[in-house]
């Protein structure tokens, strides 16, 4: 069943969302050559608990830190460390959650350290701009298949795949809720939308074939062919004329 919100929940949503855009966007700068994954974990839990929230990721179904860092051919759910540091030209991708309130917010982002090649660049530009073009089909009436449609579109486009293992998905009251959002499918298709629906979309695209492998840690997601990957993320609601961006950067 999907959960419609009041303008009370969607009130909550947007205070632990606009806590996650605000702590990525400082993230974003200090993520340069050098710097460890497991610095960048605490700045994140630390900012998320000085701004009165709570890690929506430390220790859920076990996971151990509050920030996924993702570098290069690992697509999501890398696992902070000490001993991984970020070197010139990686691709780093934070996604990152909270709450508040009892109410999830949940986004991402792909940034470069320091001068990335022209491939990783078109990379990150092609997923966000498949975000964008997901986000334009979130209106009353649209169907889950629009988004997964356009996602997939925007990836063949660019000569990139989509990562096919992992969806968006339905937040609020729990981190992940329905409906599942898949990055690929046909435009049509799925639930339709409802105005107090609220959405995690977040497409990953790979420069090289579908595919993935979970490391020996449990936890992280690279491409199998070993290709750069890119994760982008956005928590929306579905309003009356189209829909809001919850976890955009005020």
């Amino acid at each position: 069943m999907i959960d419609i919100k009041t303008p009370r929940d969607l009130a909550s949503m947007r205070r632990a969302s606009r806590v996650v855009a605000k702590t990525l966007g400082l993230l974003k700068i200090l993520v340069k050559p050098g710097v460890s994954t497991a610095e960048l974990d605490r700045f994140a839990e630390g900012k998320l608990r000085e701004l009165g929230a709570v890690p929506a990721f430390l220790g859920y179904r076990g996971y151990p830190a509050t920030l996924c860092v993702s570098i290069n051919e690992e697509i999501v759910h890398g696992i902070p460390s000490e001993k991984r540091i970020v070197r010139e030209g990686d691709i780093v991708s934070l996604d990152l959650g909270a709450v508040c309130d009892g109410f999830y917010g949940d986004a991402a982002l792909t940034t470069g350290a320091g001068s990335v090649s022209a491939q990783a660049l078109r990379l990150m530009e092609a997923t966000e701009l498949s975000l964008a073009r997901a986000l334009a089909q979130v209106k009353p009436g649209a169907r889950i298949g629009d988004l997964s449609h356009a996602v997939e579109e925007c990836a063949a486009e660019n000569g990139m795949s989509v990562v096919r293992e992992f969806t968006g998905h339905g937040i609020g009251r729990r981190l992940h809720e329905e409906p599942s959002i898949p990055n690929f499918g046909k435009p049509g298709a799925g639930p339709v939308l409802k105005a107090g629906m609220t959405l995690a979309v977040e497409p990953m695209l790979c420069l090289g074939k579908a595919g993935i492998v979970i490391k020996n840690d449990g936890w992280t997601a690279v491409s199998a062919d070993g290709s750069m990957a890119a994760h982008y993320e956005h928590t929306v609601a579905v309003t009356e004329n189209g829909f809001e961006i919850l976890s955009a950067v005020i």
